[in-house]
């Protein structure tokens, strides 16, 4: 079963003293319903190495999936449960043959991007950006309507991404979303942990609403 929860990393995030105890304590809260992504476009992948392999024991001990942002590589020597491949990545069927054990997630902008990835065999696919964020600066976020359009459009899981907090995964679940990922929503706040669980709750309020 694909998390539900995403907590994804950038580079400053992965630069931080303490970051390897907020992250085992995110796997913790998340469980096996939960991911955390490494990704840092500028960290060395010796760094984003180390920290894989720090955190694969945890992945085995609570279930939560460590997957590795773009390098196939790392995420085959660290162990780790997937990759999510972008514009940038290796394709699918590449990634596919090269690690025939990896679940692979893609990143996607649009219905026509999703249904490509489906096709060449993604595990599922993050589709943003929902709503307003400062990873894409001037850019108006696409609303729920980019998730129900995808969702409707694929079979894969589709997990949303863009400045979602706690509150909005209801709705974007009965947009279709079979999950969400948030950066600075977890990685930000003073308790990650407190964090990651929020958005769990958010996550099982959508069958009360």
């Amino acid at each position: 079963m694909i998390p539900a929860i995403h907590a994804i990393t950038d580079d400053t995030i992965l630069s931080r003293p303490d970051f390897l105890t907020r992250a085992q304590g995110v796997m913790y809260a998340l469980g096996a319903r939960g991911a955390v992504h490494l990704r840092g476009w500028h960290t060395p992948a010796a760094r984003i190495y180390k920290s894989a392999v720090a955190l694969v024991p945890v992945q085995d001990r609570t279930g939560c999936w460590v997957v590795i942002n773009d390098r196939v590589d790392i995420a085959l020597a660290a162990c780790a449960r997937g990759v999510q491949l972008t514009s940038r990545s290796m394709s699918i069927p590449d990634a596919r043959r090269c690690a025939p054990g990896l679940a692979l997630g893609a990143s996607v902008h649009a219905v026509e991007e999703a249904i490509a990835a489906a096709e060449a065999g993604a595990h599922w696919v993050v589709a943003g950006h929902v709503f307003d964020t400062p990873s894409h600066p001037g850019a108006a976020g696409r609303g729920d309507e980019l998730i129900r359009e995808i969702s409707r459009a694929v079979a894969p899981p589709c997990i949303a991404i863009g400045g979602i907090r706690p509150e909005h995964v209801p709705a974007l679940r009965a947009a279709g979303a079979r999950g969400v990922a948030a950066i600075r929503g977890i990685w930000s706040a003073r308790d990650a942990e407190q964090a990651a669980t929020d958005y769990l709750s958010g996550y099982d309020r959508y069958g009360d609403s």
